[in-house]
């Protein structure tokens, strides 16, 4: 079982940056991806970012080169680093660890922006 805290989240206005943490405790051996999703309210989850086991990255389309994903191995954490917020960006931001056979969920960290 694998255990995943976010934390970073919070009201910023347009334009803005904040930067996400997740902290996952557990077995590690077996991770194959380490995600970022999101979900809007009325709105599906949707993938926000990936980073792989051999660092290969993914961004959702929307991403458009203001969001940076990163991976702390020796402290088991993955960042994601978000400039240029726009209202759009608004929704509940998930960390998932993907590995053989399961996907791990965090509680959700809110990430607003407004003026």
């Amino acid at each position: 079982q694998m255990q995943l805290v976010e934390s970073g989240g919070g009201l910023v206005q347009p334009g803005g940056s904040l930067r996400l943490s997740c902290a996952a405790s557990g077995n590690m051996l077996n991770i194959l991806s380490m995600r970022w999703y999101r979900q809007a309210p009325g709105k599906q989850r949707e993938l926000v970012a990936g980073i792989s086991g051999s660092a290969s990255k993914i961004y959702g389309d929307f991403v458009r080169g203001r969001f940076t994903i990163s991976r702390d191995s020796a402290k088991n954490t993955v960042l994601l680093q978000m400039d240029s917020l726009e209202p759009e960006d608004t929704a509940v931001y998930y960390c998932s660890v993907i590995e053989i056979g399961a996907q791990y969920w965090g509680q959700g960290t809110q990430v607003s922006v407004s003026s």
